[in-house]
């Protein structure tokens, strides 16, 4: 009897949706999606204006720039009780959580440095002096590579974590807002906002590789501005924001030819897959919504309505 009453409550229980985190920065919240039912389940108050989020390797914590509260929180998010604040430097925008789940390096745009925060003793461990306005963050999947793109330098500069030290810097086009590491670490992609463009620079000389252009019919040149983007894990399609132009644009990743464009809410900025990259979470900072779009058929299938002005977005697992 107990043996069919506890497997009756087993099946009749539901299972655990994974979730995406959206960061609003003018509300100073987290608005948390369900993937599944593709629903706000809750709202969990942070520090001001909340930009860059960042899950630790094992999800058990979740870092968030409180970029006018000049810290980096650390939030449970079972509870969404904050932790504990770690020392950032002041107005922390992105970061990026090192292969070793500990070293977290984070842009500083007023400072115009990247600060390296140890996350387990919580003690700052460098200072990098860099450009002007830093923002981007990236790191190479083998962790000796960090990126810091700079604003007003228009500068991508290279990190050596074993020296935490500059070994190269690379001019991109106006304002560079986001990068990554992609295929394996082969090749880095930077945006640059005001530019308009994607540029690709091969990892092992520095050197560019191709640069990305975007003309969408009906919208103006000075309105595409890529921001954030995301590539499938087989690294053969990116999804590139643009900014006030409304679009994702979908990029071949091995030719870099622009194959179609996705009219998602107002000024998209950033971006996060599902589970099995089966959907795509853009944020829309005008529109105050969250754009739900199917990776397959690149179709946007559905609008969320989350805070005011979501920024960042991040994946978090909850199921087995």
């Amino acid at each position: 009897m107990f043996r069919t009453t506890a497997l009756a409550l087993l099946l009749a229980t539901p299972a655990l949706a994974d979730e995406i985190w959206v960061t609003n920065e003018k509300d100073n919240t987290i608005s948390v999606i369900d993937t599944a039912t593709l629903e706000v389940t809750r709202t969990i108050a942070t520090g001001e204006r909340p930009r860059g989020i960042t899950f630790s390797a094992d999800h058990s914590v979740v870092f968030i720039c409180a970029s006018d509260s000049d810290a980096v929180q650390v939030m449970d998010p079972v509870s969404g009780e904050i932790l504990h604040d770690l020392p950032s430097g002041e107005d922390p925008e992105q970061f990026v959580l090192h292969p070793d789940n500990r070293r977290l390096y984070i842009a500083n745009e007023d400072d115009a440095i990247t600060t390296v925060v140890d996350t387990q003793t919580r003690r700052v461990i460098a200072q990098i002096d860099v450009g002007i306005e830093p923002e981007g963050m990236a790191v190479s999947p083998d962790g000796k590579t960090v990126i810091t793109t700079s604003e007003t330098t228009n500068m991508a500069h290279w990190i050596d974590t074993g020296t935490e030290t500059i070994f190269a810097n690379t001019l991109v086009d106006s304002r560079p807002r986001h990068a990554e590491f992609v295929k394996d670490g082969a090749e880095l992609w930077v945006s640059a906002e005001i530019g308009g463009t994607v540029t690709v620079f091969d990892t092992s000389d520095q050197s560019e590789k191709a640069k990305l252009h975007f003309a969408i019919k009906g919208v103006h040149d000075d309105l595409i501005q890529p921001v954030g983007f995301e590539l499938t894990p087989d690294g053969k399609t990116a999804f590139v924001a643009l900014g006030p132009s409304n679009h994702l644009a979908v990029v071949n990743a091995e030719t870099y030819e622009v194959e179609q464009y996705i009219l998602v809410g107002r000024r998209v900025w950033h971006m996060a897959f599902d589970r099995d990259h089966a959907q795509l979470f853009t944020t829309n900072g005008v529109s105050g919504d969250v754009t739900v779009v199917d990776v397959a058929t690149r179709k946007a299938v559905k609008t969320i309505k989350v805070g005011r002005y979501p920024w960042g977005a991040a994946f978090r697992p909850t199921g087995g």
